[in-house]
């Protein structure tokens, strides 16, 4: 059974804590953890963008010059996509669609794939007592520093459940990240260099994600 080392609050090395096989010795699959990251990315996108066509754009529409007898191309009026200032053809509507669809099994599968990735490079640690911690930017920016994180650019901490004081404690840590263990998802894990999991989240990623149905 996989193990990772657990941690103290100020950085004592605890033991060891088991973590479920299912989950963190799964096979690891790049395509389907590429395959959910897209997946992850289009979801969010918005269509913003918008151009004016040649029929939004006010103005005249009378014809530039006759069709015949001038020498030149024949014209329509000056909005045509072609000329400066005209309307753009083909160009975004601001109702485009991005959403893309996975099913929930292989989004399981990615994440699992995901998570034993980590391990294996041994990128996750966990750490004990943070529920108990007092409500204050400084005492969780002393932790993660107590950690053996390695100098670390982006911490994603795995929290159990909504624990207001340590949201708050966390929230304006400028590279720490908090996400609760029944929202994991396959982005958030690869997206940082090292998952710090509370020893109780453990435990409720095992229940959501292995849960009998």
């Amino acid at each position: 059974m996989p193990k990772v080392d657990l941690y103290t609050v100020v950085g004592r090395k605890s033991g060891q804590v088991s973590l479920p096989k299912e989950i963190f010795a799964a096979p690891i699959n790049k395509q389907l953890m590429t395959q959910a990251v897209r997946v992850y990315l289009s979801n969010q996108r918005r269509a913003k963008a918008k151009t004016k066509t040649r029929a939004e754009i006010k103005g005249s529409r009378r014809k530039i010059w006759r069709q015949k007898g001038t020498g030149r191309a024949r014209h329509g009026d000056r909005y045509a996509p072609i000329f400066v200032g005209g309307g753009r053809a083909h160009g975004p509507t601001g109702e485009e669609n991005y959403k893309l669809k996975m099913s929930k099994a292989m989004k399981k599968k990615a994440l699992f794939s995901a998570l034993a990735s980590k391990l294996k490079n041994k990128e996750i640690i966990a750490v004990k007592g943070l529920a108990k911690i007092e409500p204050k930017t400084k005492e969780m920016a002393k932790t993660i520093a107590s950690l053996p994180l390695k100098e670390k650019k982006k911490v994603l901490l795995v929290l159990p459940s909504v624990l207001e004081n340590v949201i708050r404690t966390g929230r304006n840590l400028v590279g720490v990240d908090l996400v609760q263990a029944s929202q994991l998802n396959t982005y958030q894990v690869l997206n940082h260099d090292q998952l710090v999991f509370m020893e109780e989240s453990i435990e409720k990623l095992k229940e959501t994600f292995l849960k009998k149905r």
